[in-house]
């Protein structure tokens, strides 16, 4: 018996409504029972979703449609204007070749090309055993039961966890999912820059023309309104790079944007932010805010999108948002008020001594400037706490374990083991398996695995599957 699939369809802008269609059903087959309820003719319909429009012979599943999935329905246009009739012919070409966005990849983009970018494949196509493994079978998220194929991943505040994400698209004028892009994202600019893609929006009276790009959870249906943030740093562990603290190889990790590229567990990097949090040895950032650098110590590696510190849970993550906003006022020349209980934020009008917390912001205590207890004549009686710099660093990263945990050394050891030149142009090639006879994706040139010349009958005799 076949499975039924649930998918909540939105006619002309209209409420969402629930349509029950049998596992593996086609795009045409869904026009077909939203053109009866509407009593418009199915081949008139357009069916939208992530940006693109689907094609009638494409099964939803093929489209990445997961069940309980929005999609928007579009009757005909109005007017029948030759540029109008045009907007809404059916789209040429395979489903292969239009852009999707549930199967982007963008964690390049934040990561410096390498030679693994040159290098070429056999005729067959077959993939590393550690890439296919985590295309078939996913990855279990710490903290979580959840396995992810995704590529995307995001802090879900319903989940309270980082979670698989997907990513849609708007119109930036009427905020309305119906539109088509002009093309897909191919970085991660694309997608946090407002206004970089444009589209055309297909809601009745809109002239919007520019996508706006947003998260969802995906690990459970979502309502239009529940987005959540983009964790671009965390990506799938698909070169099996072992954690900088650990050294355990975990499916899914956070890549520091230093030069080397260090990669941490969620685990450990929960554990690191926990004790600089303790520690209050976060940075204050102008133009960041509040946020910690690598954990090996690099330079100009600090995180910039502060969402990804959620792992530190709710309790920890509200202690996170105190302590920046005290920061943050001490470096605006305020102080906070050291009355047990209050803690109140003050940006004293002058710099005298005596200081008195505001009772519309807190408790009235009046305090010296200098020792912060109660305003008394004469020498301070009380010195200041020393500076939290002095407190003894307590997550510490062995220099071994970063050496390893390097995102680009991982690739430069996988081509060294796994590849070797073509003797016509020199791009790495790699062997996935099967017959000694290579051929170069770059330059098509023949050649033997074993002996690095020209594939000749000789090769084939002797040693074509070794």
């Amino acid at each position: 018996m076949r499975r039924l699939m649930i998918v909540f369809v939105r006619y002309n802008l209209g409420p969402g409504v629930a349509v029950e269609l049998q596992e593996g059903a086609s795009v045409a087959e869904l026009k077909k029972v939203v053109g009866s309820q509407q009593g418009v003719p199915p081949e008139q319909l357009r069916v939208l979703f992530a940006g693109r429009e689907l094609q009638s012979t494409s099964s939803l599943q093929s489209c990445d449609l997961p069940e309980q999935s929005t999609v928007h329905v579009v009757p005909p246009p109005s007017r029948s204007s030759s540029s109008q009739l045009l907007l809404f012919q059916e789209p040429q070409g395979s489903e292969e070749e239009q852009e999707s966005l549930t199967r982007l990849d963008l964690s390049s983009s934040r990561l410096p090309a390498t030679p693994a970018d040159l290098t070429g494949t056999l005729k067959d196509g077959e993939m590393g055993d550690g890439g296919q493994r985590l295309q078939e079978e996913g990855e279990l998220i710490p903290g979580t039961s959840v396995r992810s194929r995704s590529s995307f991943f995001v802090y879900c505040k319903t989940c309270r966890s980082i979670q698989p994400g997907k990513l849609r698209v708007r119109c930036r004028t009427c905020k309305q999912t119906a539109l088509t892009l002009s093309r897909g994202p191919s970085c991660w600019d694309d997608v946090l820059i407002p206004g970089r893609i444009h589209g055309n929006c297909q809601s009745e009276g809109c002239c919007g023309n520019e996508g706006e790009f947003y998260m969802k959870c995906a690990s459970h249906p979502t309502s239009d309104d529940d987005v959540s943030v983009a964790l671009d740093l965390v990506m799938i562990n698909n070169k099996n790079v072992p954690c900088i603290a650990c050294t355990d190889i975990m499916g899914v990790v956070l890549v520091f944007q230093c030069s080397e590229r260090h990669v941490i567990c969620l685990d450990c990097f929960r554990l690191y932010c926990q004790s600089r949090l303790n520690e209050r040895q976060f940075v204050h950032h102008a133009a960041i805010g509040y946020s910690l650098p690598c954990a090996a110590g690099c330079e100009d590696s600090l995180i910039k999108e502060l969402h990804h510190f959620r792992v530190l849970g709710d309790d920890q993550y509200a202690r996170y948002q105190q302590y920046a906003t005290e920061e943050c006022l001490l470096k605006m020349g305020g102080l906070m008020c050291p009355a047990p209980g209050c803690g109140a934020g003050l940006l004293p009008s002058d710099p005298c001594r005596r200081v008195e917390c505001e009772r519309q912001l807190g408790c009235g205590f009046v305090f010296c400037r200098e020792c912060r207890e109660a305003y008394h004549q004469g020498e301070c009686r009380a010195c200041q706490a020393p500076p939290m710099g002095d407190v003894e660093q307590g997550f510490v990263v062995d220099e071994e374990a970063s050496r390893r945990g390097r995102w680009e050394q991982a690739s430069q050891r996988l081509i060294q083991e796994m590849t070797k030149p073509c003797p016509n142009c020199s791009v790495p090639v790699e062997r996935n398996g099967g017959c000694m006879h290579m051929h170069c994706a770059l330059c098509q040139a023949d050649w033997c695995w074993l002996c690095g010349v020209p594939w000749n009958r000789e090769c084939m005799g002797n040693h074509w599957f070794g």
